[in-house]
């Protein structure tokens, strides 16, 4: 679709504007500001739509492009473009924004709330604007087509997370959580800063410094410009970015800022980390990483892909031994992770399909089971597992969704997370059946922890105090209602958004020159020809 109008502009210039609006607001308009924020993010929401709309799956790679001049001499531009990865991405801020904002309408903590938080003036003003900050910044990361565009804004991003997660947090230690957060990424930013500047004295010193993603990744593949270039300067870049990404995705060992991260942030808050944000750390992998440096990923496939498995068993692992329920799930996130890293580096058209449909699916069922959770937190006063039991029994709504969320999490077959899944493991397993062997096992482990946490907290009989917890209200059933009914749905046909990913993965298993592996002869038959058996 080609139109005048900048679409993707727009798109991630809405909630920007957006926010500046609310900060310029006058104090006291706490309503007024909520409501303000929910209507910027479901209009953004609607110019993704039409993006989606006019997204022609199989046209070409890259569509509803722009080009302008941003800082000639450094070779850097104002370019953007969408392809069928991107606009997955896309559409997942997109719907889960508006989602969050509702979950969290009390997190500002106004002072005629009902969460009996401490209100501030500003508070509520402060809190919409910097989810709809982080929302602009993640959308302009995943469309942009210039690198110096894209570390810019994925750097930005972690300011408005640090105040959303050290501002208003619900824990006790939220400063240091947030610290930590951002000491942990700003460092992987500060060395991913020194391989985009190798980047650009490579490309300056074999022709015209560029910045420019699309023709980067043209003189890689053709192979003519950089031809002289020592590989293992490429090496050294390609662990530049992957040091960024891993950080942000996050990799094990690079995850220990993420549970402290979740468990300190309000619910609404970590599912914009774990959902929402974390997903451009693996979108750059996947662009990035592997287009620009396609030798070097080759060359430190093995090792990424067994970092990713030995995090997937650990990440369950960790999660059965939590007595913190939103440690628990945060833990969860960092096995599912796992899963997509792994889908990427294998470089099979299954396994960067499947991660691919991995991150949507992820973000839809971690916002479902953070957020039932949270609701039953707030209503409970604790985090503690074994402060609950026979929920059920009062809340059967909450209990019932919160039955599907986690039934999710563990990919069960006919909810969405099973696709995705089974995708990474069928594409691991074509390159790496041991690693896909393994990887196996977290399945198991994943029905352990979910089914127990679901069978600790709303089976069983009624624990004392838990007959006031109430059942879920309207404003938190419209919440949940449409992440339930998308796990439904794309559990059973996820056809439209494969249709849409399988060209982008197509187009990238071509730019970095890989095949899918022959199947192999099982062991113990023989191989046939047309004149029988050998014998």
């Amino acid at each position: 679709m080609n139109s005048s109008l900048p679409w993707l502009s727009v798109l991630w210039l809405l909630p920007l504007a957006g926010s500046v609006l609310i900060i310029l607001l006058p104090p006291g308009l706490h309503r007024a500001v909520k409501w303000i924020g929910v209507a910027m993010s479901i209009l953004t929401l609607a110019v993704s739509l039409v993006v989606a709309a006019g997204f022609k799956a199989g046209g070409d790679t890259y569509q509803f492009g722009e080009k302008h001049s941003w800082i000639p001499s450094f070779g850097a531009g104002y370019t953007l473009g969408v392809d069928g990865i991107g606009l997955i991405l896309v559409l997942l801020t997109t719907v889960l924004v508006p989602v969050l904002l509702v979950a969290g309408w009390n997190d500002g903590g106004d002072a005629d709330d009902s969460s009996g938080r401490e209100g501030r003036p500003r508070g509520v003003h402060a809190y919409v604007a910097l989810t709809l900050a982080i929302e602009s910044m993640v959308l302009i990361s995943v469309v942009a087509l210039d690198v110096l565009l894209f570390y810019v804004f994925f750097e930005a991003m972690l300011i408005p997370m640090y105040f959303l997660i050290g501002g208003f947090g619900q824990g006790t230690e939220r400063s240091r959580a947030a610290v930590k957060f951002l000491l942990y990424n700003l460092f992987g930013g500060l060395i991913m800063l020194a391989a985009v500047i190798g980047l650009y004295v490579v490309t300056a010193q074999h022709g015209e410094a560029t910045f420019d993603f699309v023709r980067l990744v043209t003189d890689v593949r053709e192979g003519k410009r950089f031809a002289d270039v020592d590989p293992a300067v490429f090496k050294a870049l390609f662990l530049g970015f992957m040091f960024a990404f891993a950080v942000k995705a996050p990799l094990w060992p690079f995850h220990r800022w993420l549970p402290d991260a979740c468990v300190e942030a309000t619910p609404a808050t970590a599912v914009l980390i774990t959902a929402v944000m974390d997903k451009v750390g693996t979108f750059g992998m996947l662009r990035y990483c592997l287009q620009l440096f396609p030798d070097a990923s080759t060359y430190f496939r093995p090792v990424i892909v067994t970092l990713a498995i030995v995090g997937v068993i650990y990440g369950a692992i960790v999660a059965i031994g939590q007595t913190d329920m939103m440690r628990l799930i945060a833990y969860t996130s960092i096995s599912h992770f796992g899963f997509i890293i792994a889908g990427i580096f294998v470089m099979t058209s299954q396994g960067q399909s499947g991660s691919t449909l991995y991150m949507l699916n992820h973000g839809i069922s971690t916002a479902a089971v953070f957020l039932i959770a949270g609701f039953l937190v707030s209503r409970g006063g604790s985090r503690l597992i074994a402060d609950y039991g026979g929920v059920q029994k009062v809340a059967p709504i909450l209990a019932g969704t919160f039955l599907v969320s986690c039934m999710a999490t563990l990919s069960l077959p006919g909810l969405a997370p099973f696709v995705s899944e089974f995708l990474v493991l069928l594409g691991t397993f074509n390159r790496y059946w041991i690693a896909a062997a393994f990887g196996v096992t977290a399945l198991v482990l994943a029905a352990i922890y979910m089914l127990w946490l679901y069978q600790r907290t709303m089976t069983g009989p009624l624990a004392e105090g838990n007959e006031k917890i109430r059942d879920l209200v309207p404003r938190e059933m419209a919440v949940v209602a449409p992440l339930i009914a998308l796990l439904l749905a794309l559990g059973v046909y996820p056809k439209p958004v494969l249709d849409r990913i399988n060209p982008s993965v197509e187009h990238t298993m071509s730019t970095i020159r890989q095949q899918d592996p022959a199947p192999t002869v099982p062991m113990g038959v023989r191989p046939t020809t047309a004149e029988g058996p050998h014998r």
